[in-house]
């Protein structure tokens, strides 16, 4: 028997032990929890019974309230109990289909003997809690298995640096128990457990990447220092996958001292949050709170105003090139995206001091209470050295005072009356009980009482939007900006901008490039609550952003660590802004993945000849297909599209992505193809992501992966323009195995980059 079987056999072995220790520990929990739940529910049960109720005296409410508490902790704690039993039943469950990917064997400088070191999703002990069988891959010395080839090695932990030499790095494949594949490896994860994950179809879903985590990868993962982290990734080169992993690291890292609900992830849009909701619950952590910035923004402003989406705004550029306000549209974009409007806004804000804010009546039955007028007269009688959001909240305490006042006057007023007389039967009972307290019976109290629930539900509605700050006409005073306001440094399309937005505002909308600059103007008024709660921040595709929104969420989050990441080659609202938050210097430290590893070393290489960045790309050396250009004829474009999908199938390709440069071009596609097989229109308000024949836009492809992806027009008028070459990348980046390009006429400049060589050209 050669030593590699041997080890092999010894390595089964061990794999069985393991799983049959995760059996017993299971076999163990389901006991107990079963008893912790029939426990919990008596508890729920009987928790009146167990609590002594005396309310007579002082001393027995006293007592009251203590064994109430008494209680409520003793039912918190045993749920508290069943909900940690709960998720080591599911971490037990992770790790029995797979234990671990990965063995070190390190001997520390001191030791004598070297530890086997198994590497796993999550930690295993013993069943007497004496030894690890597996070590969870967050865990200090697990860094060695990512960082270092045999030799000497060393890793950090809170008391210092541990140093030593790297015996053995093995990786497994294990499926279901039984162990598939066993190597020894050197400096980096690659070839056959990399392969293996890269070869496979795209999934409908992210999945959980520990065992193939890369070096530089694992700086990212692991990084805790940095208030600012910036991660420039090349397309492909798992940097949402290292971001996700990170998130894990930091909740295994400061558990108990960070919970899920204090981390934050911004993502581009639905889809791709549905794409990557499954990473955290295969490694046996909770989600965090996901929302696109366009969600984000929506909850600030509020539901007067109607928000533009950043898909409407790209679809919008790419399409209405005819209209007459077009070129006024993209002077608005290109200075509402700037730091030169934000610096516009700090100058209007310092005017309001003084004057121009604009105020609300406060009426009651279309009679006004306290007028718009007298509003502003309180507020600018408080003096500029107070701030505006101070001066808000003092005439906020005013106005409560005021109204209380209203509302003892308005309480013995007729229509009042005739108010109670609509009253139900409960009120009318509960007026009268209250006439019944005294010796005698008096019907003045059930009156009295009865006036005063009108007057207080009434209202108790207008004290509600007195503290939402309604009394503040924010969108009113956001349009002086452009009616009357005049600007020390006045930008030369600052007449025609003004002309438009205010066209806009009147319709009660706001187009993307304002949605922001709008959000950040209330928050200056009102005042912003500093979101304290959120003490991580992931920001996903950050090329995307303006430099006026990465200011903003800079504003709203000054103590908040923040991750960025993103891919300047892929800015493709790039026309938003001459800068990027991801080119920006500063108090941050930058990381950049260079290696592609999503898409063949065919593709990756055809690619990288109209990458739009000056980012360095090296392909994986996966093999595959060279991509292939389709020269149509005489409008063949369905049938070409119908060849190549049958094609795909028949090679057993899962995903097969037809991506389309806008929603209009995309549609028009779909009316023609679904008549003639089974295919999936993806739009914005896609919620999951599925397998099969998909018809999508550009921006909705960016950050996913696909098996197949068809290009239906490649030609140079639908990709030509500068702005066009950032989208037409993305969308060939996202081939993980065949790529697909149909033209009628000349294909695009960007095609023309390439050597033909690196790609085959036929006619259709």
């Amino acid at each position: 028997m050669s030593d590699f079987t041997r080890e092999r056999k010894e390595e089964q072995l061990r794999v069985n032990q393991v799983i049959q220790e995760i059996e017993q520990q299971e076999h163990s929990l389901v006991a107990k929890t079963t008893g912790l739940k029939e426990n919990v529910i008596e508890l729920r049960k009987d928790f009146w019974e167990d609590v002594t109720v005396n309310l007579d005296e002082p001393d027995d409410v006293i007592e009251t309230q203590a064994s109430i508490k008494q209680q409520a902790e003793f039912l918190a704690e045993r749920e508290r109990t069943h909900g940690n039993v709960s998720e080591q039943l599911k971490t037990l469950e992770l790790l029995k289909e797979n234990p671990y990917f990965g063995r070190i064997d390190f001997i520390e400088e001191s030791a004598k003997k070297a530890d086997q070191i198994y590497i796993g999703i999550a930690s295993l002990m013993d069943e007497k809690e004496e030894n690890f069988l597996i070590y969870d891959w967050r865990a200090p010395i697990s860094s060695l298995y990512y960082d270092y080839s045999p030799g000497k090695a060393a890793y950090e932990t809170s008391e210092g640096t541990i140093e030593g030499e790297m015996l053995l790095k093995r990786q497994f494949i294990i499926r279901q128990g039984k162990l598939k594949g066993m190597f020894d490896t050197g400096v980096t994860i690659v070839d056959g457990l990399l392969q293996q994950a890269l070869g496979n179809n795209a999934s409908t879903t992210m999945k959980s990447i520990v065992a193939t985590i890369q070096k530089e990868q694992n700086k990212i993962i692991r990084n805790e220092g940095s208030r600012r982290l910036i991660v420039q990734g090349v397309a492909g080169s798992g940097k949402t996958s290292a971001v996700m992993q990170r998130i894990a690291y930091l909740m295994y890292r400061y558990r108990g001292n960070v919970h899920p609900n204090q981390m934050m992830m911004f993502s581009p849009n639905p889809l791709f949050s549905s794409y990557i909701a499954n990473v955290l619950p295969e490694l046996g952590e909770t989600n965090i709170r996901q929302s696109t910035f366009l969600d984000f923004l929506k909850d600030r402003i509020g539901s007067g105003l109607n928000i533009e989406s950043p898909f409407r705004q790209m679809e919008y550029v790419l399409n209405r090139k005819e209209q007459n306000e077009y070129d006024v549209r993209l002077k608005n974009i290109h200075y509402k995206s700037s730091l030169d409007y934000k610096d516009t806004l700090d100058e209007f804000v310092n005017k309001l001091k003084k004057e121009g804010v604009q105020f609300r009546n406060i009426t009651l039955r279309k009679r006004v209470l306290i007028s718009k007028e007298e509003i502003a007269r309180y507020f600018y009688a408080l003096g500029e050295e107070m701030s505006i959001p101070n001066r808000m909240e003092r005439v906020l305490n005013w106005l409560l005072k005021k109204i209380e006042k209203h509302q003892d006057i308005e309480k013995n007023k007729d229509w009042v009356m005739a108010q109670v007389e609509l009253m139900d039967k409960e009120d009318y009972a509960e007026a009268y009980y209250k006439s019944q307290e005294g010796d005698e019976v008096d019907s003045g109290v059930e009156e009295e009482f009865l006036r005063e629930e009108v007057t207080r539900r009434i209202f108790s509605s207008i004290k509600k939007r007195l503290i939402r700050y309604a009394f503040v006409n924010v969108l009113a005073t956001y349009k002086k900006l452009f009616q009357d306001f005049k600007l020390v440094n006045e930008p030369s399309d600052w007449e025609e901008i003004c002309t438009f937005t205010e066209k806009i505002l009147r319709k009660k909308h706001l187009t993307w490039e304002d949605a922001a600059p709008y959000a950040y103007f209330q928050d200056q008024l009102l005042g912003a609550t500093e979101n304290r709660s959120v003490r991580y921040l992931f920001i996903d595709e950050a090329q995307d952003y303006s430099m006026f929104q990465y200011a903003y969420i800079e504003f709203l989050f000054p103590y908040t660590r923040m991750t960025l990441l993103g891919d300047i080659n892929q800015a493709i609202y790039s026309y938003a802004s001459e800068k990027n938050p991801l080119l920006v210097d500063g108090d941050q430290e930058k990381i950049t993945l260079t290696k592609s590893y999503r898409s063949t070393k065919q593709i990756v290489e055809f690619t990288s000849f109209f990458a739009p960045g000056n980012e360095r790309i090296e392909p994986f050396h996966r093999e595959g297909d060279k991509p292939q250009l389709v020269k149509l004829n005489n409008g063949r474009s369905i049938e070409e599209i119908i060849h190549h999908v049958e094609e795909s199938r028949d090679k057993g390709y899962e995903s097969i992505a037809i991506i389309g440069k806008t929603m209009q071009e995309t549609k028009r596609l779909y009316s023609e193809l679904k008549g003639e097989m089974k295919i999936r229109l993806i739009h914005e308000e896609t919620y999951s992501f599925q397998k099969g024949v998909l018809l999508l836009p550009a921006s909705l492809a960016k950050g996913i992966e696909f098996d197949v992806v068809i290009i239906p027009d490649a030609s140079n008028e639908a990709y030509g323009k500068d702005r066009d070459q950032t989208i037409f990348y993305t969308v060939c980046t996202r081939a993980m195995h065949h790529l697909v390009m149909l033209s009628e006429g000349e294909e695009s400049r960007f095609i023309q980059m390439v050597p033909e060589e690196r790609y085959e050209r036929r006619k259709a």
